[in-house]
């Protein structure tokens, strides 16, 4: 039953998101607007973290079988890739790489803002006694 619960409370903001997409002009996935209104629940408290976990961390574990359609499609449609295959292997790759340097950068940047935080904390406590 606990996880019955907590599918129907990530089915409800996912069809949140596909409301938000039906009222709005963007070109947006409804999907995005689902992980945003999510992200908003759980950072303001409207959902609690242990109320959709145990769901959550099962639908990432299954997430894989989910790229298996897509991928005998693509295989279907080989005649149509064939001739932009380079391209879209170069495409593929760079897009990759930029993503990679861009993440790990950003993951430096708010290490280095925690630290900082941290260390003006610390300061602070040691000015004080």
């Amino acid at each position: 039953m606990k996880y019955i619960k907590q599918f129907a409370i990530i089915m409800v903001i996912s069809f949140m998101g596909e409301c938000v997409k039906a009222l709005l002009p963007f070109k947006i996935p409804a999907s995005v607007y689902g992980l945003v209104i999510m992200l908003a629940a759980l950072m303001t408290g409207i959902v609690k973290l242990e109320a959709v976990k145990d769901t959550a961390e099962f639908l990432v574990q299954v997430m894989p079988v989910m790229f298996i359609p897509p991928t005998v499609g693509l295989l279907a449609a080989w005649p149509l890739f064939k001739n932009i295959l380079v391209p879209f292997c170069v495409i593929c790759v760079l897009s990759t790489i930029i993503v990679m340097i861009v993440t790990g950068h950003m993951s430096q940047l708010i290490i280095r803002i925690k630290k900082g935080k941290v260390q003006k904390a610390g300061n602070s406590n040691e000015s004080e006694e």
